[in-house]
């Protein structure tokens, strides 16, 4: 018989591409998925891209009979489930706590008495806080964080002791620095299902995802991943808006990657225990990314610099591979550009509600942008 899988917060972005790519190799796919009305609209219907022989269970993850009704019959579990976004975990918190937080505490009791062959969790790189840095001398800095002061006079930088750093690919065993109450959740989420994993001898292994862009993000959703928030502004003709300078450094990746790396991680017995980046090693400025996306979908349109730093928000963080490559064998497949222009081509077909503005309007009034 084949595998039945579940995955938790699948019906999402990320998750309905993990279900198409477990499909595609042949296991059976569940989904428990509450359809969020920030992610799936007001209706919360069933998403029209969700694969056919997906078995989608409505439900929520914080809720125990729904939880131990989705294990029934389960051999592995993707936990993806989450409220996804740092301004927004800014301000709800306790929203944040429930779901990421109290949603996977559900989850770990109901695996204690439904065992799994294998547990995969969604984690982030938003737990690193900054990346990592090193000075003229080739020193690392583990610990970095910039002074609001800086950031009052437009120095947007990292700074010691009055020299500038330079940032450097992130590996795994870079100190967390948890900057937000959505990294506290995430990270919250990664130690507990790895402490429950090892007490109970349920193989767990958590992936730190990076920027995951693609087809079927929620683009009327104003906290999800920027480049969909690009999107959104740009298919209402509206100029994309990027905090500080424009000139922070992120690692993107493909969203069908991820949900290669994902399976990997569910097969490979040497991810057991593990933490791992899932990025692509690349780094690209965010005005970059504006510019890139705004070409690819025929928009004449530059980005606007706010200028504004917003609380909870690094300054550059991209990943070292070194390590998934040498436990999962991982490299991905989708060049930057390609990828682009998928989703270019999948946008021709959307309606986005730009919801920017109102989000910025609400963190601008708690005091969460400087």
């Amino acid at each position: 018989m084949n595998k039945r899988i579940l995955i938790t917060g699948g019906a999402g972005f990320i998750g309905s591409h993990l279900a198409d790519e477990l499909l595609n190799e042949g296991y059976q796919v569940r989904v428990l998925d509450n359809l969020s009305e920030q992610v799936h609209g007001k209706d919360r219907k069933k998403p029209s891209y969700l694969n056919p022989k997906v078995e989608l269970l409505v439900g929520d993850v914080r809720d125990k009979e729904a939880v131990e009704k989705a294990l029934d019959g389960v051999h592995a579990v993707f936990h993806l489930a989450a409220m996804v976004g740092v301004g927004q975990s800014m301000y709800q918190i306790r929203d944040y706590t429930a779901v990421n937080n109290l949603g996977t505490a559900t989850l770990l009791e109901a695996l204690i008495n439904h065992p799994v062959e294998k547990l995969v969790v969604a984690s982030s790189m938003s737990i690193y806080g900054e990346g990592l840095y090193k000075d003229s001398n080739g020193n690392l800095e583990m610990e970095c964080e910039r002074e609001l002061s800086d950031l009052k006079e437009d120095r947007w930088e990292m700074y010691k002791h009055g020299e500038e750093l330079t940032p450097i690919a992130t590996p795994e065993d870079k100190k967390p620095n948890l900057a937000s109450v959505y990294a506290l959740s995430k990270y919250d989420q990664e130690r507990l299902s790895l402490i429950t994993g090892k007490a109970y001898n349920i193989p767990t292994t958590a992936l730190r995802f990076f920027n995951v862009y693609g087809t079927r993000q929620a683009l009327s959703n104003p906290y999800t991943g920027v480049l969909a928030i690009f999107a959104s502004r740009l298919l209402n003709d509206n100029a994309p808006m990027i905090f500080e300078d424009g000139l922070q450094k992120r690692d993107f990746i493909h969203v069908k990657d991820v949900a290669r790396a994902c399976r990997l991680a569910m097969e490979k017995s040497e991810a057991n225990g593990e933490v791992l980046n899932i990025g692509s090693g690349n780094q690209y400025t965010i005005t970059h990314i504006a510019d890139k996306l705004a070409g690819v979908m025929g928009k004449d349109i530059s980005p606007e610099i706010t200028g504004k730093y917003r609380i909870g928000d690094i300054r550059h963080c991209f990943a070292n591979t070194d390590k998934t490559k040498k436990i999962l064998g991982f490299e991905p497949q989708m060049k930057f550009e390609d990828g682009l222009f998928e989703l270019a081509e999948w946008l021709k077909g959307q309606i986005a509600i730009d919801n920017v503005g109102k989000a910025s309007n609400e963190l601008s009034s708690r005091g969460l942008t400087v």
